[in-house]
C-alpha cells in the first residue's frame, strides 16, 4: 500500500514503478476539471488498472479516468490488458471502499499486486488511512 497525498499545487510524482496497481482516490477537497483530467491521465499512464473513487464529486472521477483510458488508445478499442475498471462509492463509508479494494478489485487478465491510496486533501491522513486499510 502506497499513500500519495495531492494538494492543489503538488507536482504529480512518478508512481509508474508500482504498476500495475489499483488506486483508491479519496477526494476531500474539490478539484478543478483541468486538474482532474491531469490526475486521471497520470493514473492511466502510470499503470492504474482499477480505480475506485470516494468523496467529493466522486462520480466524475469514474468518467474522467474512463475518458483518460479511451484517449490513451485514440478512442479506439482498449486492449483487455490495458482496460481500467472504474467505480465510484458516494453512498458508502470509506471503510467499505477499503474492504472492496482488498477483496473485490481485481483485473480480468492482469495480476495487480500494488495499491495506491491517492488522497486529495490539504491534510495528511497517511497514518489513519493506512491503518484503516490494513484492518479492512
Amino acid at each position: 500500500m502506497e499513500y500519495v497525498q495531492l494538494t492543489k499545487n503538488t507536482i504529480l510524482p512518478d508512481i509508474s514503478k508500482l504498476g500495475p496497481f489499483r488506486c483508491i482516490v479519496v477526494v476531500e477537497d474539490g478539484v478543478p476539471e483541468t486538474r482532474q483530467k491531469e490526475v486521471s491521465d497520470w493514473l492511466v499512464e502510470s499503470g492504474c488498472l482499477y480505480m475506485m473513487a470516494w468523496g467529493v464529486d466522486c462520480g466524475s472521477w469514474d468518467t474522467s479516468v474512463d475518458l483518460a483510458n479511451l484517449e490513451k488508445f485514440d478512442f479506439n478499442e482498449v486492449p483487455e490488458e490495458s482496460f481500467v475498471s472504474t467505480t465510484w462509492h458516494d453512498d458508502e463509508p470509506l471503510s467499505e471502499v477499503f474492504w472492496y479494494s482488498k477483496h473485490c478489485a481485481f483485473h480480468s487478465t492482469v495480476e495487480i499486486e500494488n495499491t495506491v491510496l491517492l488522497h486529495i486533501s490539504e491534510i495528511d491522513k497517511s497514518s489513519q488511512y493506512l491503518g484503516e486499510y490494513t484492518n479492512a
